[in-house]
This record gives C-alpha cells, structure tokens and sequence, in this order.
C-alpha cells in the first residue's frame, strides 16, 4: 500500500499488460475484474464473500446512490466504505451511463443533464463538478469524469457532437476533483464506432494528464468484433504507463479478448445478474441450470474449483432452487460465477507472467468449445 495512486506495468506479453495500482486502501492486481456493487450491495452476496473470491476492488453507482440513500447521508454516515464494510479500494462511475440509459427521461446541455428520479420521479441535476462532489461524499478511491455515452449504431453527427462534450465535461472534472493524494480521476475515451473520432477522444485526454483512461461507450448493442477493433485503434494512443479501463464489459470471451490487445481493468453486471436467471459461467462454457437435464444430476458446476458454491453443492439442488425461485439459487449461482471470474483474472496474471498468454487464450477458449458435461 502507498500514500499516493501508482500504477506499476510490471510484464507486457505481446498486447497483454500485466501490472499493479497501489492504493492507500489496497493493491488492485491487474488485469481486473471489479465487481458490480451499483447501490452499495454486490447482488445477492456478501462483501466478505466478494473479497474472499480474489476481488481487490468493487464498483459502485453514482446515479443510484445519489438518489437513495443520498451521498450526502453516505457522508454522514462515515463515507460508503464504512457503511457497506468494504475497506479496499471502490470506482465509482459518474453516472454518464445512466444518462444514456435514462433519456427519455432526461434533458442534456453544456452544463450538465436534467433528469427526472426513476424511483420517484423528482427532478435533479448532474453536472460535471455536481458528479465529482458526489463521488467525493461517497468516498471514493478512483473517480470517473461525467461524460455523455450514445448508443450504438447512431449517426456519426450525434456521435461526435457526444465525444467534443464528453472531452469538454473532462476539462471541468479535472478542476473539480483537484488534487486529492491517494485518489484518482480517470477520463473516459468516447467516439462509439468511428475510429477518428476515438483516436481524437484519446489524444485530446491524454493531454490532460489524467491518472487513468476508460474506454466508454462499447458493449452497447455494437458486435463484439466493432468493439474490438475500437480497442486496437483506441489504445495505442493512450499512455502506456497508465491504467486503462475497458467499461461495462463483459463476458469472459470479451476479456480474454480485450487482455490481448492491453485493457488492465474490467467492470460487469453479467457474472450476478445471470446468477440471478439460474446462468453459470463455468471452464467448460455457459450452463443453464434451468434446463431439464440437471433436475438429477448429482454432480457440481465445478469438482476442481476453490468455492463451495461451484464445488459442494449438485446441480440438482441448484435446479430445485432456481426452478422454485428460491432466492438461495440465484446466491449459489452469482457467487459461483463471481469466483469464476476471478479465476479467469488470476489465470490471466499468471500466464501473463510466464509469458504465455497466448497459450492460456487458446487453451481456455477450447475447453469453452467442448460444452458442458455429458449428461449423468
């Protein structure tokens, strides 16, 4: 641990990056994968749970948690880290997903967007230096600038006119997070899936000297094969003694993916919301617990797994609850997934380190391609 943020690129293996972000709340190994924790909760886990499966870092929600239960109570009551008893590192992001996601409800200028509450319908205002006084009562240790996220496919007018706000809104985060020793703001690349735009998005935030960049904006509708070659054309332009942070992404095909061409961090609902609908992520691919042909199955997700979720309890138990809508199941389900991940990430450290990423790539992606176990 550090009183200052530092990020150390300890060991490149072709595109992959292997390194490390020091903290004074903690070391975040990379690449990582940070667990969603929107209004304060990793979904239908325990933080302790969280940790113990190998994250060093969780994520949590502008929007929501300045809705309910408001950042300023979170202050009082001690900051988010002492409320939810998650004393490691938390990113927040700053709310611009939300600003795409929400905009019918919603009305955007150069100082910043109006929207009406989706829990009770009251009006608010997010502007750039409003988002980093949020994050700042919340606590956060990595801060993400406000910037306007446009679905894809859109026209290339309005996609540009998003990324020239998102880069001026910036500018004004910069100002506003000032300087805070062992925090950190990191921008946000824009540019959907127009390769200049991006490149200029990138150019322009890395004269702002910021202490980490995310690439935003991808994973919202485009094919995995767009979002790719927006990586390829994104990164070489950012600084490489940087830490750069690929948003919202994805499956663990997405990461393995995005490692290759030097994306070091990671955030994703998938791994708890399809524990949620009886979906496992497994070294074998996908499994749906749901279907017919685990009602007997006696066998786990995972004999030669480190979690009691994946290792101790039968597929058929874990059928039963999810067909009877137990909420135990989606439990089970979401922390066996979560501590897939995880392995997925140190698998990913590891052959970085013996310098043989490429190996473990091809080696994981054809156990994915073998399926399931036969039926028992």
């Amino acid at each position: 641990m550090t009183e200052n943020f530092q990020f150390a690129l300890k060991k490149t293996d072709a595109g992959a990056r292997l390194g490390e972000i020091s903290m004074p709340r903690g070391t975040i190994r990379t690449p990582a994968f940070m667990p969603v924790g929107t209004v304060g909760s990793v979904k239908a886990m325990y933080l302790d749970q969280v940790r113990e499966t190998g994250a060093d870092i969780i994520l949590g929600n502008t929007y929501h948690l300045m809705l309910r239960p408001t950042a300023e109570r979170v202050a009082r009551l001690g900051g988010l880290h002492s409320l939810i008893r998650w004393e490691h590192p938390i990113l927040t992001d700053s709310g611009g997903f939300q600003v795409m996601s929400l905009s019918a409800l919603r009305k955007l200028n150069e100082q910043g967007v109006t929207f009406k509450s989706h829990v009770d319908g009251s009006l608010h205002h997010m502007s750039p230096e409003r988002s980093i006084e949020i994050q700042g009562l919340l606590g956060s240790d990595i801060q993400m600038q406000l910037d306007e996220c446009v679905a894809l496919p859109s026209e290339p007018r309005e996609i540009e006119r998003a990324m020239e706000l998102s880069l001026r809104w910036a500018e004004r985060c910069k100002v506003a997070f000032g300087n805070q020793p062992g925090k950190a703001m990191f921008g946000i690349v824009q540019g959907g899936d127009i390769p200049a735009l991006r490149i200029r998005s990138a150019e322009e935030l890395a004269q702002l000297d910021l202490k980490g960049y995310a690439v935003g904006g991808l994973a919202v509708g485009e094919p995995q094969d767009v979002m790719l070659k927006m990586l390829e054309e994104t990164l070489p332009v950012l600084p490489s003694e940087k830490p750069r942070y690929l948003m919202g992404v994805g499956t663990p095909d997405d990461i393995l993916k995005s490692v290759a061409r030097g994306i070091d961090m990671f955030d994703c609902v998938m791994p708890t919301r399809s524990g949620r609908h009886g979906l496992a992520f497994t070294r074998r691919g996908k499994v749906n617990i749901r279907n017919a042909r685990h009602a007997e199955d006696t066998r786990p997700l995972d004999d030669q797994s480190n979690c009691a979720a994946s290792r101790d309890y039968s597929r058929a138990y874990l059928h039963h609850l999810v067909r009877a809508n137990e909420a135990l199941g989606g439990m089970l389900l979401s922390w066996h997934n979560l501590n897939y991940y995880q392995e997925l990430m140190q698998g990913i450290r590891a052959a970085i380190s013996e310098g043989r990423f490429a190996d473990f790539m091809s080696e994981t992606q054809e156990e994915w391609a073998k399926g399931d176990l036969e039926r028992a």
